[in-house]
């Protein structure tokens, strides 16, 4: 039997409200009715770095979040960490998997997951090995 349910877009109010909530430590604020920004500090471990990261967020693209400082080093090789777009943005889930809707939460899904990742690329620069696993972005950039 097919259920008629439908699961609701989250608004970006209700995004806001959630992460002023979980997070009320994090600076979140509309940048228009359809968008939003959030900044904060993020530590993946108690022996981690603070990540100053800065997430935007509007109802017709993709999470956008990038690491503000420190700035993501190279490791030893000269290479750049994996899941990294070269514009600099965090790359956390493919899209066309659908990993991440408008019907999710910020709060259980890009945050958490940008933590994840930060602890994967420290990891990245103590072994030389990315062990997060996941597909590598392509090499163009995203707005």
């Amino acid at each position: 039997m097919k259920s008629n349910f439908k699961i609701k877009d989250k608004s970006i109010a209700e995004q806001l409200a959630s992460i002023r909530c979980k997070y009320p430590h994090f600076k979140a604020e509309f940048t228009s009715h359809f968008s939003m920004k959030v900044t904060g500090l993020l530590r993946p471990t108690s022996r981690s770095a603070t990540y100053n990261f800065v997430l935007k967020y509007n109802l017709t693209d993709s999470p956008k979040i990038k690491i503000v400082s420190p700035e993501l080093r190279k490791n030893e090789k000269g290479e750049d960490a994996e899941h990294l777009y070269p514009n600099g943005y965090l790359c956390l889930y493919q899209p066309k998997y659908r990993e991440f809707t408008r019907t999710d939460l910020l709060t259980e899904t890009i945050i958490p997951w940008t933590s994840l990742w930060l602890y994967h690329y420290e990891v990245w620069h103590l072994t030389g090995e990315w062990l997060g696993g996941g597909e590598h972005p392509t090499k163009q950039k995203i707005k």
